[in-house]
């Protein structure tokens, strides 16, 4: 990763503007610098000029995020009225105030009890157990695309994250949560929508989401099927206090975004990584029992979500000595924490063999805590079955272009890529 200049402001006295150009093409030197400069330093969101504690380092940023003196709704603060930063934001990108509830009182937004049930009621589909029965089909739906991809190449470059990366996380969680397959490719325009900051277009885009799952929910409740929408709506029906409409729909808006946006970033993040170190990619194909440890690596060293949503300190309290004051917001920076030489040798180096277990998770690319990532042990296994696939159906994938080239989205607290030109030749005759 290049560090090719100074984001506009490290110091631990100055705010740093997370819509920074610079930071945001460099997030791994850019935030690196500030970890060393402060434990916190501030920075400010896209629509709000409220200032913000970013946190950087591996052993504070595990604190944030598993310290109960940190919320996610600042309604929980106790004996403050605490705005809330977030919905700020979403207010300033033309979101209606009925259709902004569905953003901000999901499970990622609720804290304690709310947030257990919550998740209860979606864990199961989640579960280690659940997701290794998954990997038959899984593998099916990387195979066919792979297929298809293969077939339809006239001059041998494909352009991985529409024809491969975003298309298998999309099948496998709308078949896991029971999205029709003519209803995915909208996912996918939506998913897009909704990251690409254009003004405007946010809050029809969010209607729609939300009247398209409705119309799902009528479906479901008229013909059942063995998905996970047919479960909440039974949960649902069955006992309204315990889920309510609105809970319902953002749970599937979450669950279906949340469920393909990131592992198609971490399928584009790690092959674009494997490409540029050949070293490490020999490694692989050399050794592919390392793929899980290799998985880890890649989320340690490129993955896609570099920021958590904000926590509220619920009384005063010190990180890394600096004070916080109840009711501050504070944003754990995963980047920072995952490249801290206080915890990982050499960070900045790709080292597919860092975990000593591939069973251990020593960066916090998931989270951490009690918001740790619901989807982790599928995005592992996608990754895992996306990687040796593509390097077994073709032995010599290469970049098209130059890896300075890549085009990365430049959306705040992300490591995303608009494309990946990649020239696949030599393709495998047969799959195993």
């Amino acid at each position: 990763m290049s560090s090719p200049a100074e984001p506009k402001t490290t110091g631990a006295a100055e705010t740093v503007d997370l819509m920074d150009p610079v930071l945001m093409s460099d997030p791994f030197g850019g935030f690196s610098r500030m970890r060393e400069t402060a434990p916190m330093v501030r920075g400010t969101l896209p629509g709000t000029d409220t200032p913000i504690w970013l946190v950087t380092r591996y052993d504070d940023v595990k604190l944030v995020l598993s310290d109960r003196r940190f919320v996610n709704d600042p309604a929980n603060v106790p004996g403050m009225d605490v705005q809330n930063i977030r919905e700020k934001a979403i207010q300033a990108r033309g979101i209606p105030p009925e259709y902004a509830q569905y953003l901000l009182d999901g499970i990622l937004d609720v804290d304690g009890a709310d947030h257990i049930r919550l998740r209860k009621l979606v864990s199961r589909t989640f579960t280690a157990r659940r997701v290794s029965e998954l990997r038959p089909r899984v593998q099916e739906i990387t195979e066919d695309l792979l297929d298809r991809l293969a077939a339809t190449t006239a001059d041998g470059v494909v352009e991985l994250m529409e024809r491969f990366a975003y298309p298998l996380p999309i099948t496998v969680i709308c078949e896991l949560v029971g999205i029709p397959a003519e209803d995915r490719p909208q996912w996918r325009e939506w998913g897009k929508a909704l990251v690409s900051l254009e003004p405007g277009r946010f809050g029809d885009v969010v209607a729609a989401m939300v009247a398209h799952i409705q119309e799902l929910i009528e479906r479901r409740r008229a013909e059942p099927a063995g998905d996970l929408l047919t479960g909440l709506i039974r949960a649902h029906d069955e006992d309204g206090d315990h889920l309510s409409d609105t809970e319902m729909i953002t749970l599937v808006l979450t669950l279906v975004l949340a469920g393909h946006e990131t592992t198609a970033h971490l399928i584009g993040n790690g092959i674009a990584a494997l490409l540029t170190h050949p070293e490490q990619l020999a490694l692989l194909r050399d050794q592919p029992g390392l793929m899980p440890r290799a998985v880890h690596e890649l989320m340690r060293w490129c993955g896609p979500v570099h920021a958590t949503r904000m926590r509220y300190a619920t009384e005063d309290l010190e990180i890394g000595g600096m004070p916080v004051r109840q009711g501050e917001a504070v944003m754990a920076i995963l980047v920072g924490a995952n490249y801290d030489p206080r915890e990982f040798d050499a960070p900045d180096r790709l080292d597919i063999t860092r975990e000593p277990d591939e069973r251990r998770e020593s960066h916090v690319g998931f989270g951490h805590g009690l918001h740790y990532c619901l989807g982790a042990a599928l995005a592992r296994q996608e990754g895992e079955v996306a990687f040796q696939a593509l390097l077994r159906h073709f032995p010599d994938l290469a970049l098209a272009i130059d890896p300075k080239d890549l085009e990365r989205q430049m959306l705040p607290g992300s490591w995303r890529l608009a494309r990946l030109p990649l020239r696949i030749s030599g393709q495998a005759t047969a799959s195993s």
